[in-house]
């Protein structure tokens, strides 16, 4: 089991939503250190109120698009001699459109954001972890890495690759024996900012309290999988057992998956690149 209290956590994206709301609760847990990382310095100053009273917090201002910056932030923090315990890998973008509406530049940003952010901050950072046997790394995937979804195909893709790439290394980590653990979190949409105008038909939006609450949940009891609801968990086995057509028509016509981003507007900044991020909900 996970233990919170007395570790050092980081978190990318954990300024806002619920990268803020899981801070706070690891403190309020005992946590003996929390690392925020958020792109927006507008963020992190806004976060500095609700988290600093709590405990110990180091903010830093890191795109974790930019692996030279991410390394250079890991290399600061070795120097420092702050080992982390916990990883929670929460910075994500989303642009939802139809593939052809995307710039060459949308695909590069949101796959640096949603994959490859992840990779390389746990290759920078799980030498440490394995050296010290012991360790967490949680990676916030998506319901749409089990599930084809109309006008979020690179957001898709980029949350199915995080699937595949964390439990392979969950896999590896338990092989090796090495005492890191490895916790992939599956949500539906969740109702903060970065899912403005998603509709959905039957299964609510996810609370963002109740997901954060739930997630350090998974953490404390070592859970391979985090799926939100439970109901994602039939995808995988809806997906084996109905044909293609039929798969399509239970989640288009039955649940309106295919418009569930035709109204989508989402954070100003994850639409636009250089405009100042907003604090989610």
């Amino acid at each position: 089991m996970t233990q919170i209290s007395g570790g050092t956590a980081l978190i990318t994206g954990g300024a806002s939503g619920i990268g803020l709301l899981m801070g706070r609760m690891l403190l309020e847990r005992g946590a003996a250190q929390l690392i925020v990382w958020d792109a927006s310095t507008a963020n992190i100053e806004a976060a500095r109120a609700p988290l600093d009273p709590l405990g110990a917090v180091v903010f830093d201002q890191v795109d974790v698009s930019d692996t030279g910056a991410v390394l250079a932030a890991v290399s600061q923090l070795e120097a420092g001699g702050t080992p982390v315990d916990l990883l929670i890998n929460n910075a994500g973008i989303v642009v939802g459109k139809p593939f052809l509406g995307h710039e060459h530049a949308d695909i590069d940003r949101a796959l640096a954001i949603n994959t490859g952010a992840l990779m390389h901050l746990t290759r920078a950072l799980l030498p440490g972890m394995v050296a010290r046997g012991q360790g967490h790394v949680v990676n916030i995937a998506s319901a749409a890495a089990l599930v084809s979804n109309p006008n979020m195909s690179v957001y898709a893709a980029s949350k199915w690759a995080v699937t595949g790439w964390s439990d392979s290394l969950r896999q590896e980590m338990e092989r090796a024996g090495t005492g890191v653990r490895v916790t992939t979190v599956l949500p539906y949409y969740i109702d903060t900012g970065m899912f403005e105008g998603v509709r959905s038909r039957l299964i609510p939006l996810l609370q963002p309290q109740d997901v954060a609450h739930r997630i350090l949940r998974a953490v404390e009891r070592d859970a391979v999988f985090l799926h939100m609801p439970a109901i994602v968990r039939l995808l995988p086995l809806l997906r084996g057992l109905l044909p293609t057509r039929a798969l399509d028509f239970v989640l288009n016509r039955i649940f309106g998956v295919a418009s569930s981003m035709d109204d989508f507007r989402g954070r100003t900044a994850d639409r636009n690149p250089n405009a100042t991020a907003p604090k989610d909900p």
